[in-house]
């Protein structure tokens, strides 16, 4: 069953976020005061609508509490997140994810009542980062503050080994969680012998991965 999700803010991350939303088969409606960016994209989401989102009537006229999830998109303008963020509860949003800049700004969110926080920006950065200053790293999301998951070129001289050979885990506190073949995230354990092209998904401390490539 389609979730339904509520974005005000067209801002660039708010309209990818309703794109993207569509595209994974849910029921997006969007809000934003700027009429042609309201245009723009009302031929891709479910709903688009024209609005003041600090207007309290207008925010009311959407129902917020019959979305599954509402995001507030508009960090730039914080007094507008912020009032924004407090109206949806008032009205019953069960969830509410605010967009944040900066920690503090996070904090006073949660505080006011959004459910969630996310610094779309600080995330990118960090993944990419990540990406390009480990050897063979194809893709890095984290699950927690200091915790990840990492898909790998397994390092060259590892070809020909298993798992419980490298000693991995207790080496670095990294666990191989499986691998990727084909598009498709298949299972792996302590037994399966890596080829020079295999692709690792691992997950633990950036800091220990980082390290695992380096020494090992």
């Amino acid at each position: 069953m389609a979730a339904t999700f509520l974005v005000i803010g067209l801002g660039r991350f708010g309209t990818n976020l309703a794109l993207r939303l569509m595209d994974s088969g849910n029921e997006v409606m969007v809000l934003d005061s700027d009429e042609e960016l309201v245009n723009h994209i009302a031929p891709h989401v479910t709903q688009a609508k024209i609005g003041d989102c600090m207007d309290e009537e207008v925010l009311r006229s959407l129902d917020p509490a019959s979305f599954d999830f509402c995001f507030v998109c508009i960090s730039e303008n914080f007094q507008s997140s912020m009032e924004t963020t407090s109206l949806l509860k008032e009205l019953g949003a069960p969830m509410v994810v605010a967009k944040a800049d900066r920690d503090l700004h996070a904090k006073l969110l949660l505080k006011i009542g959004a459910d969630e926080v996310v610094f779309p920006e600080r995330d990118m950065a960090q993944r990419t980062a990540m990406r390009f200053s480990v050897n063979g790293a194809l893709e890095y999301v984290e699950l927690a503050p200091g915790y990840a998951i990492m898909e790998l070129d397994v390092p060259d001289h590892w070809a020909g080994h298993t798992i419980l050979d490298l000693d991995i885990r207790k080496k670095w506190n990294v666990n191989v969680i499986g691998r990727k073949e084909e598009g498709a995230i298949r299972p792996i354990d302590a037994s399966f012998v890596f080829a020079a092209d295999t692709h690792i998904l691992v997950a633990g401390r950036p800091d220990d991965i980082t390290r695992m490539v380096n020494e090992g």
